[in-house]
């Protein structure tokens, strides 16, 4: 059984309240960091079925990711203890899918169109822009792709632009004219294209856009300032004279405007809706009153569209320090040493830590660190360094090296680059190996070996033996990272990686990834240089490695 949405009104403080239970036709939620906005949103939609008696399907709600519009749809059902499958809540792109779908005769569509992920558009502004016999040095593909797409987010078709006399703007336009021809030959349509595709399905057919005006009288819309031009459009034009609206946003949060955002959107809904009711949520409750002081502060700066003041109930909290580093390398090594030192000092767990970094790039610095002084951690919302494809080979090839006994990194490696061993050959090794206890690398030289196998797969298995044989003193016995650097030079790892690509900038990056890794192992090796000798006899690169 859900609960009585009335009953829980008393969870919530007096502005979530009255965002809630507002009876105005069109409201306008301007939610600060941590106020409580997703919580806002959910129960205005629970209100509005349970109170209000309006229908689900009559309700669309539109979030920015598909974690979003998951939660919400979760936590609805939650509140009113039901499924609303058939509700409609999704992001743009989704619920545009979902009508090009319905209406793709309408749209100028064949039946079974497909959707251009990011590197399938590029690939195709690459195929247009070679059949134009364009310099891709003097004119980047993926320049051209961010240009089309800013066109698509503003509403402009090719035949919308008007000529001039700029070299790039013709040639840009050139290439869009293009593109969309071969688009509309393959019958495919990018992201972009989602949105503009519906907003011309909705102006050119009228009885589509009625039936879906008289169907949706509340529409409800999250992060509402990350709107752009096509998509402030689109809920325009599908409210109508006649839906209600509830946006909720907050023009401090807008950071998309490289991505055609405009936190404008939040007051041209006061110009089209002139009777929108703005609620502030001010009160927030993640934070203590030095680090929502200080956020002020720095809000102070910004031009404001609707100003408002964040405040905490819960205390002043620890001082804000401010520290600044010589670069990158010092910044992450001091992080890590006060994480060290607070756990020390406070008997925090690691778990009590969270380090935020403005990009994914900037992770894997963060986490050699943590490594380095085995901390435990967990990345969210991106990939770990080293869970890289090809991190992880040239790991796999390191410890191989190092312990020859490694099945595992033996597998991994033993076809990355091929070697024309197959997954026959490897079997049969396996099986020999484990009949006789021993690892997969040691039973290559076992004279029985020869019964399991062909002569000329067993002397692919021996030659790759005699390589790793060969690096192995390389690395004990010189440089160990100039060793490792002829090692992935002679399996021609580097050409491996642009075979396996999708495309040669991807294949630069996962080799810049590795250069990456080599350049702190070469850092870890000259910290292991200045260390005591190892009891153990370890060598330089396994202490560079473990740590």
């Amino acid at each position: 059984m859900g609960m009585d949405v009335t009953s829980v009104l008393n969870q919530l403080n007096s502005a979530q309240e009255q965002a809630v239970t507002s009876d105005k036709k069109h409201l306008l939620v301007l939610a600060g960091a941590g106020s409580g906005k997703t919580r806002v949103l959910v129960h205005r939609i629970a209100w509005k079925i349970q109170v209000d008696n309006v229908s689900p399907y009559g309700i669309l709600a539109v979030t920015f990711t598909n974690k979003a519009a998951r939660e919400m749809r979760e936590r609805i059902d939650n509140l009113l203890g039901m499924s609303l499958r058939g509700m409609w809540v999704g992001t743009f792109h989704g619920l545009a899918h979902r009508l090009l779908k319905a209406h793709w005769r309408d749209a100028k569509l064949p039946e079974n169109f497909q959707i251009l992920d990011s590197d399938d558009q590029l690939r195709l502004v690459k195929r247009v822009m070679r059949a134009m016999d364009l310099d891709e040095q003097r004119w980047p593909p993926k320049q051209a792709q961010w240009w089309i797409n800013g066109q698509k987010d503003e509403g402009l078709r090719a035949a919308h632009i008007q000529e001039s006399g700029d070299p790039f703007m013709a040639t840009m336009l050139r290439i869009y004219r293009q593109y969309e021809l071969l688009c509309e030959q393959l019958g495919v349509i990018d992201f972009a294209e989602l949105l503009l595709r519906v907003l011309e399905l909705w102006r050119n057919n009228p009885e589509v856009l009625g039936h879906y005006q008289q169907r949706f009288g509340h529409i409800l819309v999250d992060e509402f300032q990350d709107t752009n031009v096509v998509q402030y459009a689109w809920l325009r034009l599908l409210a109508g004279k006649n839906s209600d609206v509830t946006a909720v946003g907050d023009d401090d949060q807008s950071i998309y405007a490289w991505r055609g955002a405009r936190p404008e959107n939040l007051m041209q809904l006061q110009e089209d809706f002139p009777s929108l009711e703005i609620v502030k949520l001010e009160q927030n409750y993640r934070s203590t009153g030095r680090i929502l002081g200080a956020a002020n502060k720095l809000i102070d700066n910004n031009p404001h569209l609707i100003p408002k003041t964040l405040w905490s109930e819960l205390g002043p909290g620890d001082p804000l320090r401010f520290i600044t580093s010589e670069n990158e390398d010092t910044e992450c090594e001091r992080v890590v040493n006060e994480i060290i030192d607070m756990r020390l000092k406070r008997r925090c767990k690691y778990s009590d830590f969270a380090v935020l970094y403005r990009g994914n790039y900037q992770a894997k610095l963060v986490e050699i660190k943590l490594q380095t002084q085995s901390i435990p951690y967990e990345i969210t919302g991106g990939q770990s360094f080293y869970a890289k494809t090809e991190i992880k080979d040239v790991m796999a090839y390191l410890r191989l090296v190092i312990n020859t006994d490694d099945d595992n990194a033996l597998l991994r490696i033993i076809n990355t680059p091929r070697r024309q061993i197959g997954p026959t050959t490897l079997e049969r090794l396996g099986d020999y190996a484990n009949k006789r206890g021993l690892s997969m690398y040691a039973a290559i030289d076992e004279v029985a070996l020869s019964a399991s196998m062909p002569a000329n797969n067993l002397e692919r298995l021996k030659a790759f033996k005699s390589w790793i044989t060969g690096v192995q003193k390389n690395i004990y016995s010189g440089n160990p990272i100039a060793a490792v650097n002829e090692m992935l030079s002679d399996a021609d790892y580097l050409g491996w990686l642009h075979q396996n690509a999708s495309s040669d900038p991807v294949a630069q990056k996962r080799w810049d990834n590795v250069n990456f890794l080599l350049a702190q192992l070469t850092q870890a090796l000259k910290i292991d240089q200045h260390d005591e000798p190892n009891k153990n006899g370890d060598s330089a690169i396994e202490n560079a490695i473990s740590k």
